[in-house]
Order: structure tokens, then C-alpha cells, then sequence
């Protein structure tokens, strides 16, 4: 596969990788027909739908010895009958219930699938977004990476990293642990100073460079979750690293509509527009008609989020969002920007990593400085829980978001589990066929 770094394409191999991960391999299309008969051409798939769950009593501990019977699945209130089960204690596998294949349709007969034999360790791929790390805080990224060698990945863990921009790292998947050693090295922020933002060019709806810089962190994250969409029977977590977006940063700075005699810094060619228009009080009609092209800033940038957090579903990849900033105060001194735009700023991006999370199961670890806390807890999730799976008893296609509700039968379990998932867009029909 390809995966698209700082505008460039590099060869990975995340996919050759964890094809071999899963104790069950993923649902098998039927059989395509011969090469030499390309117009007649079948195609039929039918998805295993998996989902992580989570189950503690009352005291807060895992709960290990639940057996299949003790589980109940809704899909949209309609019972679905579990077809895998997965325990997965201490990062390992100690039971796998395989599915069974998927009906064939009619007059197709494949052959019976081989299970693998595959008792791996926990499954993780670390997201290294420098193009949103500020350079100064380089060595509290590096630091926070160290943690996570120490106190996360253990002995037998898969992982690869990848990052976003000039720190050029793409790790395959790998047991090696001083690969990540190698890559903490190479972790270099790269993030755009407020005042490079605010004198920054802007288009038609915002700065240019910031939605430029977040697309590409999208991308490379929706390119990581497709590879992982493969995997099955496994908790796959995500570690995203980065201070977060905001679409529409210090907006009244970077379109002169501040006062004239405040000190902070602001866009110096929009200020003189605006003083140019005398002492009338009113500012540049330029700055006005951007002010309001930009009022959907905001709802693009949970567009784009929603996507990212659908595709993460429906690979069931849970998202650990990391903030290595940690509490967070006023800005940098020699920056000199607005407090109140400072401080929309910062919450903005907060809460766009909270969005990324909480829509995939995982944890937001946001403006607090103890990390080795946040990483115990995720290093819980990811060492103890089930994955159930079952083959959807609605043929529907055009309902793609469905909801999903997982009871047990013990007295005192509590589960956790992803609540919904969409299913994929059908695919665009070719007009030619490619040789």
C-alpha cells in the first residue's frame, strides 16, 4: 500500500504486516470468476461485524470467565446471533470461539477456510501528528515516548509509528522496541506560531496552511485505520499525538478588527486597511464579507472529525488522544496574542481531540500534566476485554449508521462497548476495467 506523507508517497507495508495479526481471518469474498471471462464478473461480500467490550463488576475489575451464553447482542433492537469470541487477558488470547464463513450465495461453493494460529500481543500504532507539536515542546514529546517504551508497550506488543510531517517517521509493525527508540530520536515539532498564522495567507473560507496542514494529518490517520480494518479478534488501539485543530484560529487578530491601539500583535497589512477608512468607526468591508465566509469554519472541522471517527468505528480502532502540551496557560510571551483569543484557541483544539476519542471508545488526555496515570489506564484497556462478533441479520445497505446494544446476563457486569458503527460507502461503479 501507499501511504501519503508530507506530500510525498512512501511504500509501507502496514498491510502485508497485519494480515497475519488476527486469530480469524476477515470475512472471505466469494471467489471471483475466471481471468479469461472478465464480463462476467460476481462480486459478494459479507461483513464480520466485531466489537471490543469491556466488562467490569462492581469493584472496577475485569471480569474474565464470561461465557458466550452470558452475552446478548441488539443491532438497531433486532437480536443478532454471535458468530466469535475473543478473551483476551493480559494482552493475551485465552479462548477464540472462530466464526464461521459467511452463507455463499447461490452456485458458488469456496473452499473451507485455514484458521491461524496466532497468539500475539496487544496491537498498537502510534500517531506522531508534528505538524500540529509546537517545536518548543519537542523535548516533552520525546519525553511523553519514553513513558510509553517504559511503561505501555511491553514484551510481545506489535506497534508501528508514523508521523505527519517533517519528522519523516514511517515504522512498519514491529515486536522491536528499539525501533521506537530510533524514532523518538528523529520527533521534532513543527507546529505554525500564532503570528505565522495571524500573517499567514487565507483563502475563502480561513488560513489556508492550517486546513492544508490538518487534511494531511486526516489523511495519513484514515490511511493508518484502513490498514488496520484487516485485523480481527484484537482491541487495536490508536495513540494520537498532537495539540489538536481549530479551523479558525485568532479570527479578529488575523482580520484587523481588534482595536486599533490594543498591544497584541495583530495582521498589520488588515490593520492599515482598516485605519484607512479614517476615523468612522467602521472597518475594511473586505474584512467583514471573510469574517462571515468563515462562520462555518467551525462545522466544517466537525465534518471532517465525523469522518475520522466513522472510519475508526468501522475498523474498530479505539482513538487515544494525547495533548503532550499538559496544562496549559497563557501563550508564549514573545507571540504576543490576545488572552481571550489565546484561550478560544487552546479550548478549541482540546475539544477537537476530545471529539476524536470519545466518538471511538478511547480516552482524551487534555490539559493535565500526569501522564504515567492516563498510560496506566490505557494500558488496562487494551490487556483485558472480549471481541464479539456477528453477521448482521439486516440485508439493508442504505442503512449505513447503526446502533448497537450489548447486555450480559451476570449480575453486577458492567460493560463497556462501542455503541454504533457505519457501514462502508458501496463502491463507485468502474466504467472500464483495468488489465
Amino acid at each position: 500500500m501507499k501511504l501519503k506523507m508530507n506530500g510525498f508517497w512512501s511504500t509501507a507495508t502496514l498491510v502485508a504486516l497485519t494480515a497475519g495479526l488476527s486469530a480469524q481471518p476477515p470475512a472471505q469474498t466469494p471467489a471471483q470468476p475466471a481471468p479469461q471471462a472478465p464480463s462476467a464478473t460476481f462480486k459478494v461480500q459479507v461483513d464480520l461485524v466485531t466489537n471490543d467490550i469491556i466488562v467490569r463488576d462492581e469493584k472496577g475489575n475485569f471480569i474474565p470467565d464470561l461465557k458466550k451464553e452470558e452475552f446478548e447482542i441488539y443491532e438497531d433492537g433486532v437480536k443478532q446471533d454471535i458468530s466469535s469470541m475473543t478473551v483476551v487477558t493480559g494482552g493475551r488470547v485465552t479462548n477464540v470461539l472462530a466464526p464461521p464463513p459467511p452463507p455463499p450465495p447461490e452456485g458458488i461453493v469456496l473452499p473451507p477456510t485455514r484458521p491461524r494460529n496466532d497468539v500475539s500481543g496487544r496491537i498498537f500504532l502510534f500517531f506522531v501528528d508534528d505538524l500540529h507539536l509546537q517545536f518548543h515542546n519537542t523535548g516533552r514529546v520525546r519525553d511523553l515516548f519514553k513513558r510509553i517504551s517504559k511503561e505501555l508497550v511491553h514484551e510481545g506488543d506489535m506497534f508501528g509509528i508514523v508521523s505527519s510531517g517533517p519528522s519523516s517517521i514511517a515504522i512498519d509493525m514491529t515486536y522491536d522496541k528499539t525501533r521506537l527508540d530510533e524514532a523518538i530520536k528523529k520527533m521534532a515539532g513543527s507546529e505554525l506560531k500564532p503570528t505565522d498564522i495571524i500573517n499567514g495567507p487565507s483563502g475563502a473560507e480561513g488560513p489556508s496552511e492550517v486546513r492544508y496542514r490538518a487534511h494531511v494529518a486526516f489523511s495519513t490517520v484514515n490511511d493508518l485505520l484502513n490498514n488496520l480494518d484487516s485485523v480481527h479478534n484484537r482491541r487495536k488501539a490508536l495513540i494520537y499525538v498532537s495539540d489538536g485543530y481549530d479551523f479558525n484560529p485568532f479570527q479578529d487578530a488575523r482580520l484587523g478588527l481588534m482595536d486599533s491601539n490594543s498591544p497584541f500583535a495583530q495582521n498589520e497589512f488588515a490593520r492599515n486597511q482598516n485605519q484607512a477608512n479614517g476615523d468612522s468607526g467602521q472597518t475594511d468591508p473586505f474584512a467583514q464579507q471573510q469574517k462571515q465566509s468563515e462562520t462555518f469554519a467551525d462545522a466544517d472541522l466537525a465534518r471532517e472529525l465525523g469522518e475520522l471517527t466513522r472510519q475508526a468505528n468501522r475498523s474498530n480502532v479505539t482513538m487515544y488522544t494525547i495533548d503532550p502540551r499538559g496544562l496549559v496557560g497563557m501563550g508564549d510571551i514573545d507571540e504576543q496574542v490576545d488572552p481571550q483569543q489565546w484561550s478560544e484557541y487552546v479550548r478549541k483544539s482540546q475539544d477537537s481531540l476530545r471529539v476524536i476519542a470519545e466518538e471511538t471508545g478511547g480516552i482524551a488526555v487534555v490539559n493535565q500534566n500526569d501522564f504515567s496515570k492516563a498510560l496506566k489506564r490505557i494500558d488496562a484497556e487494551t490487556s483485558d476485554y472480549y471481541v464479539l462478533g456477528y453477521y448482521s441479520k439486516n440485508p439493508d445497505a442504505t442503512k449505513r449508521r447503526r446502533q448497537v446494544e450489548v447486555k450480559i446476563a451476570r449480575k453486577g457486569a458492567n460493560p463497556w462497548f462501542r455503541k454504533e458503527y457505519v457501514l462502508k460507502p458501496p463502491p463507485k461503479p468502474s466504467s472500464s476495467t483495468k488489465k
